[in-house]
């Protein structure tokens, strides 16, 4: 790892919320409006009545079907299957209704998605899976239920072999490193800077997640050298986080 913080952020999904206006009093002019507000009459005329297209990406390129899942409108999604939407369908950044599905936990609209084809490691541009995002944003409860139910792969790593553990630590979401544990999760993956879901703990300085790591490993991993020949220790250290480089001393 370079003496500068690599940012391994996921900010594909934060557009998504952006240009809403207030909920309580939404503006339903289409079907994506009207799958992201949840409003199935408003969705039912603009297709049975008007004849509009569920199956057709907006101007920004998402599709009805990820909005609907966004928000965990299970009946909505299943009703744009039914009517020719595509659980398959990929934005600009590869992400299915999936991966949206996983920002906020939506675990019925997941359900639908999954027992109606969709891929549980369908991965986007970066190499994330849903099991990558829903780390990423701290959705223990989805991370366990696609684990349990569909046989996510927990320790798979993105295109930057990274895995949801790594995600998970850097982001400091401590119930979801007990969950991923819990789970057997391999905590000694480096990815390709070299770097353990401990070392991106002790870089962001996460005291918590350090110590769920530390505690679960061995000593081994404490030893651990990234690409740039430090131990997490030291990568604390060199970050300023002094008390956490105490509890990953050897």
């Amino acid at each position: 790892m370079a003496s500068s913080e690599i940012e391994i952020v996921s900010d594909s999904n934060d557009q998504q919320t952006s240009g809403f206006r207030n909920p309580n009093e939404p503006a339903i002019l289409d079907v994506y409006s009207a799958c992201a507000y949840g409003d199935f009459d408003k969705l039912r005329k603009f297709v049975e009545v008007d004849g509009v297209s569920v199956y057709q990406p907006d101007g920004n390129g998402y599709y009805a079907i990820q909005w609907a899942a966004l928000n965990n409108f299970a009946d909505i999604v299943q009703y744009i299957i039914e009517h020719g939407g595509n659980v398959h369908a990929t934005d600009n950044s590869g992400q299915t209704a999936l991966h949206w599905a996983a920002v906020r936990g939506s675990s019925a609209a997941a359900d639908v998605l999954l027992q109606n084809g969709a891929r549980v490691e369908a991965a986007d541009v970066n190499g994330y899976r849903a099991i990558h995002v829903a780390a990423q944003y701290g959705q223990t409860a989805f991370v366990n239920h696609i684990v349990a139910k569909y046989h996510a792969d927990l320790n798979v790593p993105d295109n930057d072999g990274r895995s949801p553990l790594h995600w998970a630590a850097y982001k400091g979401f401590g119930d979801t490193i007990r969950l991923l544990l819990f789970r057997d999760a391999f905590q000694g993956r480096q990815d390709k800077d070299g770097c353990t879901p401990l070392h991106w703990a002790a870089l962001r300085g996460n005291a918590e997640a350090c110590t769920l790591l530390v505690h679960a490993g061995t000593k081994e991993e404490l030893t651990v050298k990234d690409n740039a020949g430090l131990t997490p220790a030291e990568l604390a250290s060199d970050k300023g986080h002094l008390q956490i480089a105490l509890i990953l001393v050897v």
